[in-house]
């Protein structure tokens, strides 16, 4: 448990050392593209590449913690989320590693171009995220210089380049272990290391290869679990801090760290839950891991719809929500995660909702009459890069001066609301409103990907919220 775990100095050598080492991202074309009909010498390549990429993504994120501004590091409840990231970093470097015989090894490491992935490309967000990407995208990721970064000045841990999982440096795990100071302060060689394993040339798999993934998939599962309730114990550090300081906002560089840390939070989690997925799951046609590769639009938005139009209903004790109009072609298909966009649209359908109803009223109440409510439309239409969903409503719209603080964590429209203690399952399950953070952790679900959500609102009218879904998969994902 990790309730008495502490970090001791040998691992938080081991910590800094592994937080040294930039983070490699990857695109959905690419796990769609490798986790097609894998064998258990397949699993065993992204079980080794999960075993390096985890430990740094996670370094990060423990190192981070330690430095934020203000006394924040110093709240109990961040306390904890530190020592969660730490503990799941120690797991992940102390799991002892596959022996396999020479030939079987060989064969996995050979380098064979014809199996090579798909170059990713850049994510937009990166510019949202990071001030300094701009001035620091005329850097090349050809040149060995580019593979590493250095964080002298003080304040937070920013990465400065970035190597796509195409072109990844191989690292030894036994100098990663050893936490030595020596190795620690020399790069490590570079090669092309790709996230593929071609398996023709191994027909039968050892029977420890098949051992090794399912003790590693254990593993990633514990993990996962462990770091459930991370959104909701970070907020609560985050009210903690509030209350301390008295203030009535978050600071601009709180925000961005926010914003930082739970996008790294998604993309640590989908690198898991694609993993599980690929190791525990039966085989499906439409489906590699949790990506689907035929997501229908018009179902996932529809079954959004509904969910949230059941949540509003109950939770103003109403016979009848406001109406939703979906007007969307209904065989567009794309590849994505059908939990993120699901996720998405169900907060900012809430949101349209409880602004129809609260501007409209509820009706009478006691003749059970619910007040005539003017339709929210979600509009569906496909592009050439992007696919746009634009959900419209004529809930009174929100004034120019509060449209920068809908994008701030912790604050909410709606009164008497807080963090309920038991509320810790998962990023998924929400009440009405609130919680302070819909819209900010929609819009980085839809960056996680290379989208967007953007805001536009009218007040004394309504609010048109057009999210931008990146069509093409290419775009690996903004790691900061």
């Amino acid at each position: 448990m990790s309730a008495g775990f502490r970090i001791s100095s040998a691992l938080w050598d081991k910590i800094h050392h592994f937080a040294s080492f930039p983070q490699t991202g990857v695109s959905l074309q690419q796990m769609v593209l490798f986790g097609q009909n894998p064998s258990q010498g397949t699993l065993l390549k992204a079980s080794q590449f999960l075993a390096e990429e985890l430990p740094v993504r996670l370094a990060h994120r423990v190192k981070e913690l330690s430095e934020l501004p203000h006394g924040l590091s110093e709240m109990p409840s961040i306390r904890k989320v530190q020592n969660w990231y730490a503990q799941s970093f120690e797991e992940l470097i102390n799991f002892p590693p596959i022996v396999l015989p020479p030939d079987v090894r060989q064969a996995l490491m050979a380098p064979r171009a014809e199996t090579s992935l798909p170059e990713s490309t850049p994510n937009p967000s990166l510019r949202h995220l990071d001030p300094d990407h701009d001035a620091l995208s005329h850097h090349s990721h050809d040149s060995p210089s580019s593979h590493y970064f250095s964080s002298n000045g003080p304040g937070f841990n920013r990465l400065r380049l970035r190597v796509p999982m195409e072109r990844r440096s191989v690292r030894s795990r036994s100098s990663f272990a050893s936490g030595s100071r020596k190795i620690a302060n020399r790069p490590p060689p570079v090669h092309l290391r790709r996230y593929y394993a071609d398996t023709e040339a191994v027909i039968n798999w050892p029977p420890q290869v098949q051992d090794y993934n399912k003790r590693f998939t254990k593993m990633l599962e514990s993990i996962k679990s462990r770091h459930d309730p991370t959104v909701t114990t970070v907020a609560q550090g985050v009210l903690e801090w509030k209350r301390m300081q008295n203030a009535k906002n978050i600071g601009l560089d709180i925000q961005a760290w926010l914003d930082r840390f739970y996008m790294s939070r998604i993309g640590i989690r989908f690198l898991i839950g694609q993993h599980v997925a690929l190791n525990t799951q039966q085989a499906h046609e439409d489906y590699v891991g949790i990506i689907c590769t035929k997501a229908n639009v018009h179902d996932i938005v529809h079954e959004a719809i509904e969910n949230a139009r059941f949540v509003c209903e109950e939770h103003y004790a109403m016979f009848r929500g406001p109406p939703v109009q979906l007007i969307c072609p209904p065989n567009l298909t794309f590849p994505y995660v059908p939990g993120h966009l699901s996720h998405i649209c169900f907060e900012l359908l809430k949101n349209s909702l409880r602004a129809v109803v609260e501007r409209f009223g509820l009706g009478d109440d006691d003749m059970g009459i619910d007040a005539p409510y003017p339709p929210i439309k979600v509009v569906v239409v496909e592009g050439k890069e992007d696919i746009t969903i634009k959900i419209s409503d004529e809930g009174g719209g929100i004034s120019r001066s509060a449209i920068p603080l809908i994008w701030t964590y912790m604050y909410t429209t709606m009164e008497g609301q807080g963090i309920d203690q038991d509320f810790q399952a998962s990023d998924f399950k929400a009440p009405m409103a609130g919680f302070g953070y819909g819209l900010p952790l929609s819009r980085l679900y839809a960056r996680y990907f290379g989208g967007d959500l953007r805001l536009i609102s009218m007040e004394g009218y309504g609010t048109d919220v057009y999210i931008h879904l990146n069509r093409l998969s290419s775009s690996r994902e903004p790691l900061l």
